[in-house]
């Protein structure tokens, strides 16, 4: 992983066999990140990308392998219990063209992956929702 800062925000490189949520998390721990936003493109070979059932409040993992492209990469950065907590979501196209997504668990880039986040001044926490089934943002 390579980055630069350019005022509030940090543009990174990631490289193959790099861990995407792994990388950002020592990124903001490093740079003192507390809260954020995260968009991106690249290249993975492996992926878990997840779906949360409202109606059972449970998250439905899926791991893909083979190469595909992140065609979007959206999320935000906060901290739950004094930890960087990293929320993303990722849109994947295999080599037929077709797009899938969901909530990022896990993808290790095959290529390189291009990733901007963006810095807000400020700290935000998140709690559980039992209701709700998440990790909520706590204002």
């Amino acid at each position: 992983m390579e980055y630069k800062r350019f005022g509030n925000k940090f543009v990174v490189r990631l490289d193959k066999g790099e861990e995407i949520l792994t990388c950002l998390k020592i990124l903001c721990k490093e740079n003192g990140i507390r809260l954020g936003a995260v968009s991106g493109i690249g290249a993975v070979n492996k992926a878990v990308v997840g779906l949360f059932e409202t109606a059972t409040k449970t998250y439905h993992p899926k791991e893909f392998i083979g190469d595909m492209e992140i065609s979007a990469l959206v999320g935000n950065i906060s901290e739950m219990n004094g930890e960087v907590y990293l929320h993303l979501h990722v849109t994947l196209t295999d080599p037929s063209y077709n797009a899938f997504g969901g909530h990022l668990t896990s993808a290790v880039v095959s290529a390189t992956s291009e990733i901007v986040i963006d810095v807000i001044d400020g700290h935000l926490d998140r709690a559980f929702s039992e209701e709700i089934g998440l990790n909520l943002f706590k204002f």
